[in-house]
């Protein structure tokens, strides 16, 4: 099943699980700042999206507080990959899973969800 890691102060978030309603898609939402993606999500995502900044929620006040846009670069992966599962706001959201569907999805585009759903 699709799980949906959101956040209920994120318009993008209740627009996308609105949208996921709407198309009758089955899903289980997530409350991404209490239970942020565990690693082996996190690097299932990673391999579907190919870049390490694609995951961060880079608009948020946690990436700026941290100073990530200079210091991501130098991260390894699983120092980056790390600090994302411990700490749910730097995730990029809605942040959209399931592996055996092969459904990767970061941010929301109706277009984008409605082709990997579809």
């Amino acid at each position: 099943m699709l799980k949906v890691y959101t956040y209920q102060g994120c318009s993008t978030c209740r627009n996308a699980v609105k949208w996921l309603k709407s198309q009758r898609i089955a899903h289980a939402e997530v409350a991404i700042r209490e239970t942020p993606p565990g690693l082996s999500e996190l690097r299932a995502m990673l391999k579907a999206r190919g870049q390490l900044r694609l995951l961060f929620n880079t608009s948020g006040q946690d990436y700026r507080a941290l100073n990530l846009k200079d210091r991501l670069p130098s991260m390894s992966e699983d120092e980056a990959l790390e600090l994302l599962s411990r700490n749910g706001s730097l995730v990029k959201r809605p942040f959209a899973i399931d592996a055996e569907q092969k459904v990767f999805l970061t941010g929301f585009s109706q277009e984008d969800w409605g082709k990997a759903l579809a």
